[in-house]
């Protein structure tokens, strides 16, 4: 499983599966009698896998999961494979505004909708119409953006569900304008993000309600950002952003993300709430 997620740690999995049609989906999800619990991952770039594995099902879905298309003049259907910054360069081209802030983010559609991704004051909920999705029984069904409480970095949609393809509406503008503001934002992720490194993006959420401070503010007033263990380290650049210097292990990481949690904690009275995904078991 290390080659499947941007921190390359993280033990096998009991079953993987990668359909590449909606129609293989749908079979295994008739057809599979086991009790084990599935998960479907991305492109791994909010996932730590611990190092023994995961002791169930992991799907990854395949190349017809990576379609876009315009519905109308401002509107865009992906499937849940496309990468995030793939949906955003396919909007510019398209002359279509308010999904640039998708280049910002290294993950995939599926997961986006589920999380309720964004950036830079925008997110998801902010141009999603609808999205398709099927459940574990292999029924597809289509969920209308209004029936969905999307959060700060969540929704109430179940866990059950398999993301397969979002709706998007944007605004008809300029394709070379977009472009520029695209590029303006790109330029403030690399001036205050790292790149090339092995990591998941930011580890915590942004606290919402006791103070105004963002995660890495807190972690860095908790005099964090010097904290390592192994090889698992907190990038220089950015204090919520955690990396594996190249022989991490997956409870380097964990143990790394719970001493920083603790000493915010203590610090602060502030506890903070993970962004990134934990899965599987530990060794």
């Amino acid at each position: 499983m290390r080659r499947l997620n941007w921190f390359n740690l993280g033990g096998p999995t009991k079953v993987f599966f990668k359909p590449n049609t909606l129609e293989e989906l749908i079979f295994f999800l008739k057809n599979f009698s086991n009790s084990l619990p599935i998960k479907v991952l991305g492109v791994g770039s909010n996932t730590l896998i611990r190092d023994g594995g995961y002791d169930g099902v992991i799907i990854k879905l395949g190349k017809n999961f990576s379609h876009l298309s315009k519905l109308d003049d401002n509107t865009v259907i992906s499937g849940s494979a496309v990468l995030d910054k793939q949906l955003s360069n396919f909007a510019i081209e398209n002359s279509i505004a308010g999904l640039e802030f998708l280049s910002c983010i290294p993950g995939s559609i599926g997961g986006a909708i589920k999380m309720n991704s964004g950036c830079y004051d925008y997110d998801i909920s902010k141009c999603i119409v609808s999205i398709q999705v099927v459940d574990c029984n292999g029924i597809v069904r289509t969920i209308k953006s209004e029936k969905i409480n999307f959060f700060y970095r969540g929704s109430d949609l179940s866990d059950d569900l398999i993301f397969l393809s979002g709706t998007f509406k944007g605004k008809k503008q300029d394709g070379k304008k977009i472009k520029e503001r695209m590029e303006k934002l790109l330029a403030i992720k690399k001036k205050s993000q790292p790149t090339g490194v092995k990591t998941c993006g930011s580890t915590f959420k942004n606290p919402t309600n006791q103070t105004q401070k963002k995660a890495w503010e807190l972690i860095k007033e908790a005099q964090c950002e010097n904290m390592k263990i192994g090889d698992a380290t907190i990038s220089e650049k950015h204090s919520n952003f955690f990396v594996n210097q190249g022989s991490a292990t997956s409870n380097d990481m964990e143990n790394l993300i719970s001493l920083v949690r603790e000493k915010v904690f203590n610090t602060t009275g502030i506890k903070l709430e993970l962004e990134l995904q934990i899965i599987g078991e530990k060794k």
